[in-house]
């Protein structure tokens, strides 16, 4: 099988974060400039899940096809690390399944479970007291994970919500890219580094806070992935930390004076 080069595997990189998280970091460092120059960015407001429509179920229509085109790079990453050779008449080893490769499958999910939960109480539990820090330094914006109307969907839609960026965010800043950049030959310090930066770059629009605390968040995913070369325990931890988020603020965030 032809193995692509550099050049052609640097542009399929490109293509992939310009339809993705790429795209988004350049959309939110445009975000956290205009607010910026509105007002102090103690003074802003960065809203997670917003309502779409005042009808319900074309509200319900547009989270659920934002949820299912947001993770069609998602598929594009999987198929570009899918091994394409055509597997030999009794050689059923021949054909790379990239689910395998990244370990995004339930080959072990006691032990995927059990590190998923460990990584989102380390994760979680420090980054309110950075959000604190941030507001109090005037750095981060106040976020409002949601702002969903009370609907029967809500929950659902917001558990759903935090898959979607845990399945995204993972797979394609960690799995993907560190493959692609050790692929480019690079270090991997550098490969974290990149990756990390990547991540805090496009939760700019949240503030200054925010962007440090994923970027640390990152180096701690994609060490832990250069480890165990496992993905999927780092979706749990994601998607564990946004449900707590997104759910426990739609529920609970107003009777706290939160909301």
């Amino acid at each position: 099988m032809l193995v692509p080069s550099r050049r052609r595997l640097r542009l399929e990189v490109w293509i992939v974060l310009g339809l993705s998280l790429g795209q988004s970091a350049v959309y939110s460092v445009v975000q956290l400039l205009d607010k910026m120059t509105r007002a102090p960015l103690a003074e802003g407001t960065s809203t997670l899940n917003r309502s779409q429509s005042t009808r319900e179920y074309f509200d319900l229509t547009y989270q659920l096809l934002d949820i299912i085109f947001a993770l069609v790079p998602v598929l594009l990453v999987l198929y570009f690390l899918t091994d394409q050779r055509q597997a030999a008449p009794g050689d059923a080893g021949s054909s790379g399944s990239a689910f395998r490769k990244l370990g995004f499958n339930f080959a072990r999910p006691g032990r995927d479970l059990l590190q998923g939960l460990g990584l989102a109480a380390l994760i979680g539990i420090p980054s309110l007291g950075l959000y604190a820090a941030g507001r109090a330094l005037g750095i981060t914006t106040s976020i409002i994970p949601s702002a969903l109307d009370a609907y029967w969907w809500t929950v659902p839609v917001l558990i759903l919500s935090a898959i979607r960026h845990a399945v995204l965010e993972e797979v394609i800043v960690v799995g993907y890219l560190l493959d692609r950049f050790g692929k480019f030959g690079w270090s991997t310090p550098l490969a974290i580094a990149v990756s990390s930066l990547l991540r805090g770059s496009y939760h700019l629009y949240q503030g200054f806070g925010p962007f440090i605390g994923n970027a640390i968040m990152g180096v701690v995913f994609a060490w832990l992935y250069t480890r165990t070369r496992r993905v999927m325990p780092l979706v749990i931890a994601h998607a564990l930390l946004d449900i707590v988020a997104f759910v426990g603020f739609s529920l609970f965030g107003k009777a706290v004076g939160l909301g």
